[in-house]
């Protein structure tokens, strides 16, 4: 009986136009769409970034030092132009409306300082809204001043190896595939959980608030079944949306890896390949399976105490910020699963899937991951068979 209901409801919900876009169509362009708008973007930018024309403004000695090093700096450094300023209040106003990116004012003293070879000054002015004038400033400075240290080591004669007592050299022992895994590792399963639980949402409002508004509730719990049977039949088309939903995810990420050619580093892509194993793909989804589950659980009950679907909805938007939310300390560095926070749900999941990813995963702390889940899964799904076999909840 809960198969035949199971059966009946799943084919309802495909039925659903807007269920069928939450939990299959949305899932599978978020990656290709997502990859591709913030890749075209990040190389415009780039782009826009390596051929802009920087203007600065240059208070000092037009034939002084820095103004001939500045003006000699090769292309490569970033184009720019240099436009002679006399009073620094008029240069500073022009780097706020964007006439200048950059001002430069050299101290009076800056020819004789560097002559007696003491620290010569200048300020160095930008606007700290325009994104990388900070960073193209101290590039400039940063190769003059090297040009400048090395005259003036071929001045007085000395060697730089001969003034670099320490050479240290870092070596990271950490394999790209674990950097993957801890830096990056926490999308993932974040996009995850939120379909997952987008997946969930419409059929669990749909078979239970919109049975309740279409009238139809009251013959079906005439019909000899065990209420709990029906139940049954209703959240196991519910858990596998949110399943569909997951997968639909993982398949979008699928195509914009191998079908579209978003990761074009060779190298990164044989990671990838590595990641995206079956043995992955299995532990990923046996720990999704649980969280879905609760998921379900939770919804359910709303959506059989809710009177409309517009109420059903704005009851569990709210729910969906609380549950997804403990999902972004997967983009927390440093958070670490441990005994800790392998006993947090969602939280658990998270941060199994990032050590999963990078090849790190203690079994016995996942072992107590499934434990946790499983329990709230339970909780959740006892919950939801309290509230469906009351007669308040279910009459309208």
């Amino acid at each position: 009986m809960i198969f035949t209901i199971f059966k009946k409801e799943l084919i309802d919900t495909l039925r659903d136009k807007r269920t069928l876009m939450m939990m299959l169509v949305i899932p599978i362009l978020i990656f290709p769409v997502l990859l591709n708008v913030f890749g075209g973007i990040s190389a415009s930018f780039k782009e826009k970034a390596a051929n802009k024309v920087v203007k600065i403004g240059y208070i000092g000695e037009k034939n002084g030092y820095l103004y001939e090093k500045l003006e000699n700096l090769p292309e490569q450094l970033g184009k720019k132009e240099i436009i002679l300023y006399k009073d620094s209040t008029e240069l500073k106003k022009a780097i706020q409306i964007d006439t200048l990116q950059i001002g430069l004012f050299v101290s009076p003293t800056f020819e004789t300082h560097l002559k007696e070879r003491k620290p010569a000054q200048v300020i160095v002015f930008f606007n700290g809204t325009e994104e990388g004038m900070r960073e193209r400033a101290e590039r400039y400075i940063s190769v003059i001043e090297d040009i400048a240290l090395q005259e003036r080591y071929i001045e007085m004669n000395l060697k730089v190896s001969e003034l670099t007592p320490i050479t240290p050299k870092y070596s990271n022992v950490a394999s790209t595939k674990e950097m993957i895994g801890k830096l990056a590792g926490g999308i993932l399963p974040y996009i995850f959980i939120a379909f997952g639980f987008l997946g969930c949402m419409y059929p669990a409002i749909d078979l239970f608030t919109g049975e309740k508004e279409r009238g139809t509730i009251e013959t079906l719990l005439t019909t000899p079944v065990a209420r709990w049977q029906i139940l049954f039949g209703k959240m196991g088309v519910v858990v596998l949306s949110g399943v569909f939903a997951a997968t639909a995810a993982l398949l979008g990420l699928f195509l914009s890896i191998e079908v579209f050619n978003m990761v074009e580093d060779a190298a990164l892509l044989d990671i990838v390949h590595e990641i995206l194993s079956p043995k992955f793909i299995l532990l990923l989804f046996s720990l999704l399976f649980p969280l879905i589950v609760f998921f379900a659980g939770i919804m359910i009950p709303v959506a059989i105490y809710a009177k409309s679907f517009k109420e059903a909805q704005s009851i569990i938007t709210p729910i969906n910020l609380i549950v997804v939310l403990p999902a972004m300390i997967g983009f927390f560095p440093g958070i670490k699963l441990t005994a800790i926070t392998a006993s947090i749900p969602v939280v658990n999941i998270v941060l199994s899937t990032k050590e999963l990813i990078a090849g790190t995963l203690d079994y016995s702390l996942l072992g107590l991951s499934y434990l946790v889940m499983i329990i709230i899964a339970v909780i959740a799904v006892f919950v939801s068979y309290k509230q469906f076999d009351k007669e308040t909840n279910i009459i309208v």
